[in-house]
């Protein structure tokens, strides 16, 4: 049978395919049983791949659609007469079809395809079959607190005890629970900084005073603010990308002990430097127990592990077990040992030096191709670290505006302003590297240079 399919230019092509004899299904264009085109004429009128049909027989198959018979292909499967859809609704999934981007140029992600599945699923297999199936005690399990305590004190120079660790299911539950704990004292962030740091504090409804980021890190707090917990990126600053010089550290160090204060250091990206040596925790420094020191696996193994973790100060321990007395643990036990049993391997710093050279090869590749198909007149700002850079863009180009175009384009990046809180420029955009291929780079950065170029000389 022939199909009238008709293909956008700037379209998913399977998705659309799919979308049409759905729609010609759910319409009666389609009787019960008809056979579908095969897969190759539908390919070759349409003009496509066999696996982008494919791909779209697949889909309806998946959800009840048709049905397939092997050696003879796929037919259309019988739907009761009582069945109703609204074309509204399916225009809505048309919308949301359309911001599926091909090319994910999003900030946070990570290169999936690259984590050790097979060592990570032989310790899971083993801890499923040998773990108790209790719950685990609340600060998380004793052999993972050892592993996180060793490594840091190799890597970060911050020496803690197993003791002093405690675990959670992600920054913003733990960074929630610190602020309870606290008692909703005035806090201090970042401007710009941490958007996610910045909806707890606005969930529990804190004072908040954002404090001013310069070329050595997040400025002193005035004396005359009360504040007493500050929110602090110094290894990577978010969004920026500065490194905190030791100068700086020493002084909010010396503001914290003057001002009766906490510092929450987020260490979130630190295993990522590219240029220079690591730099040493500000807990490194700390001898008066004034820093909170919040780490997490989700850059270094994955985001939907959900295991983050704090390193308390000595002096705060017992006032924080009790004001946690009551709770459990929210972090799955199994994946916990799992990652003891991969940091005590030896898995995870393999893993970590492993990564750091693919994102250094990325960031490499990022930086070129910019260079290449942007020319001097973008520039590039906090490329020494992390899994991000931002572009600052010229006379011409808001931010608002290269999103819609890199959107268009097929292409996915993150605004800035929306991490400031006082003066929001208009004129950057952050680019992710971590989840795209260096092809995918490579095509990315051609395609929303070419549609920037494109506006700029309109």
């Amino acid at each position: 049978m022939e199909l009238q399919i008709l293909l956008s230019e700037n379209g998913i092509k399977y998705k659309e395919i799919y979308e049409q004899i759905r729609l010609a299904i759910l319409d009666k264009k389609l009787s019960a049983h008809a056979r579908l085109p095969a897969k190759r004429r539908l390919a070759e009128q349409l003009n496509v791949s066999i696996i982008t049909v494919q791909m779209a027989y697949e889909q309806l198959q998946s959800e009840g659609y048709c049905y397939s018979a092997e050696r003879k292909g796929y037919f259309v499967s019988e739907i009761q007469d009582e069945m109703h859809y609204s074309q509204i609704n399916t225009m809505g999934l048309e919308k949301r079809d359309q911001q599926e981007f091909l090319i994910n140029f999003k900030n946070g992600q990570i290169d999936a395809s690259a984590f050790p599945y097979k060592q990570w699923n032989r310790l899971y297999r083993k801890e499923l079959k040998e773990s108790n199936a209790s719950n685990g005690p609340w600060q998380g399990e004793y052999s993972l607190r050892v592993q996180i305590a060793q490594y840091l004190q190799q890597a970060r120079g911050l020496a803690c005890q197993p003791e002093q660790v405690y675990l959670f299911s992600g920054f913003q539950p733990q960074l929630l629970n610190v602020c309870l704990f606290f008692k909703r004292k005035a806090i201090g962030i970042e401007d710009p900084g941490f958007i996610r740091a910045r909806s707890v504090f606005d969930q529990l409804q804190l004072p908040c005073y954002p404090i001013s980021v310069d070329e050595d890190g997040c400025c002193v707090p005035d004396a005359e603010e009360p504040i007493k917990l500050l929110y602090t990126t110094p290894a990577h600053q978010y969004p920026t990308g500065t490194i905190m010089s030791i100068a700086r550290r020493i002084e909010l160090l010396n503001w914290a002990i003057k001002q009766d204060a906490y510092i929450i250091e987020d260490d979130y990206d630190s295993e990522f430097r590219y240029k220079g040596a690591p730099i040493p925790a500000l807990s490194h420094l700390d001898s008066t127990g004034r820093v909170l020191y919040f780490g997490t696996f989700s850059k270094t193994l994955l985001p939907s592990l959900r295991i983050s973790y704090l390193i308390m100060p000595v002096s705060l321990q017992q006032d924080f077990e009790k004001f946690n007395a009551y709770q459990k643990t929210n972090v799955s036990r199994i994946d916990q040992q799992a990652a003891a049993k991969f940091m005590e391997e030896g898995l995870y710093t393999s893993h970590i030096a492993k990564m750091r050279t693919l994102y250094r090869s990325k960031r490499s590749c990022l930086i070129e191709s910019l260079s290449k198909h942007l020319g001097d007149h973008f520039d590039i700002i906090g490329d020494t670290a992390g899994l991000h850079i931002i572009v600052k863009l010229p006379e011409g180009l808001t931010e608002a505006k290269a999103i819609e175009l890199a959107k268009s384009a097929g292409v996915e990046i993150d605004a800035v302003s929306p991490m400031y809180q006082l003066h929001k420029p208009n004129h950057h955009v952050m680019i992710g590297y971590g989840a795209p291929s260096m092809d995918e780079i490579e095509r990315g950065v051609q395609l929303i240079t070419k549609s920037w170029k494109s506006c700029l000389s309109n």
